[in-house]
């Protein structure tokens, strides 16, 4: 009976331990900028849709998969606006628009991650743009991770996605023209485990 007693305690023991480790494996992750690519969509007068992107881009994820928590920052040079077409480009850049002069850099930063399974289902933050900080969730359309071949280490990423009112931020622009204030956000983003 003792021999049991010590047995099921040890086993309890071990269990709470793993418990405690499983949620203690949270990894640093960087953003890849040459696989993670922050893109925007608005409607030009219902005609056709105006598409940008921005080229460049910096941050870090903690990520723990089996807590199923997390944390992500990414901050975006607004200067970096590429529309293909350079003259769109400077309008987008004017206090018109992202003032880029004043406010170089959008940031994102989440700390709320739900899951389906074990995969990212979305991500819970906020987004500063413009000087002003507003709620923001992406969701993801896909999610994975995998260890990269030619990296030698594990990537997590997947495509994420949300449609914010541009007002929110004080972005005006052309509401008198008939431009929409739906932007839709596209993020496509992959981490690199440190």
């Amino acid at each position: 009976m003792r021999t049991s007693f010590t047995a099921l305690a040890a086993a309890a023991a071990l269990a709470t331990l793993s418990l405690g480790s499983a949620h203690a494996e949270s990894a640093s992750y960087a953003i890849d900028p040459t696989h993670t690519f922050a893109t925007f969509e608005i409607g030009h007068f219902g005609a056709s849709v105006n598409r940008g992107r921005f080229d460049k881009k910096e941050g870090s994820v903690q990520f723990d998969r089996a807590g199923k928590t997390g944390k992500v920052e990414l901050t975006i040079d607004v200067t970096s606006i590429n529309t293909g077409t350079e003259a769109f480009n400077k309008h987008l850049q004017s206090p018109d628009l992202f003032n880029a002069a004043q406010f170089p850099t959008m940031k994102f930063v989440a700390d709320k991650f739900s899951f389906n399974g074990d995969n990212v289902s979305e991500v819970a933050g906020t987004l500063t743009l413009l000087g002003k900080t507003n709620p923001v969730v992406l969701k993801a359309n896909q999610f994975n991770c995998y260890q990269s071949p030619m990296l030698k280490r594990e990537v997590c990423g997947g495509d994420f996605e949300a449609t914010i009112d541009r007002t929110q931020w004080g972005m005006n622009f052309g509401l008198a023209y008939g431009f929409s204030k739906n932007v839709r956000l596209v993020v496509q983003v992959e981490a690199v485990k440190q």
